[in-house]
């Protein structure tokens, strides 16, 4: 057996009812959390055989996500455990800075990690593979202008998120 499909058969999993829909958690074999994806996710993840549906280690991050759609959470304090290239976990550790209720530009988060301007798109790209919508808040990324660019989730889901926070008005 590989070590890949060893991993892979440690990986736990559930799903929780949000008002941005499903949201599928799944945690490592030491109960970290390492994705929390949307229905029709770009780049999210979906169940396979090898993991076991186990809402045991997702207590508290199911808590915290209630809390956090009903207006009373203001930052998560969950284990995280994502994979990526140093540059990716450099760009996602700066989206664990961006407070509650305000937004951040690419370019920005490109100065904040010391990456030059250039640099932007690859910025884009990381937070495009951030693997934990909501409590990696990459929602709080928008343009340079002010406009709402992309978001793996959909920008409806953005939308409703920024919403949540105070940060848009409701329409």
């Amino acid at each position: 057996m590989s070590i890949d499909s060893l991993a892979q058969q440690r990986i736990r999993y559930t799903t929780v009812d949000s008002p941005v829909g499903e949201l599928l958690l799944t945690a490592d074999g030491f109960g970290a959390l390492t994705s929390l994806s949307v229905p029709g996710q770009k780049g999210g993840r979906v169940p396979v055989a090898q993991w076991r549906r186990d809402a045991g280690p997702f207590r508290e991050a199911e808590e915290q996500l209630a809390a956090y759609f009903a207006g009373e959470l203001k930052e998560f304090r969950l284990e995280l455990s994502g994979e990526g290239t140093d540059f990716r976990q450099r760009v996602w550790a700066a989206l664990d800075d961006v407070p509650y209720g305000a937004t951040t530009t690419y370019g920005a988060i490109a100065t904040r990690i010391g990456a030059p301007r250039a640099a932007v798109r690859a910025v884009g790209g990381a937070i495009g593979a951030n693997p934990l919508l909501i409590v990696r808040p990459c929602h709080r990324v928008i343009g340079a202008d002010g406009s709402l660019t992309g978001y793996a989730g959909g920008l409806d889901r953005k939308r409703l998120l920024l919403g949540l926070e105070g940060v848009l008005q409701a329409d």
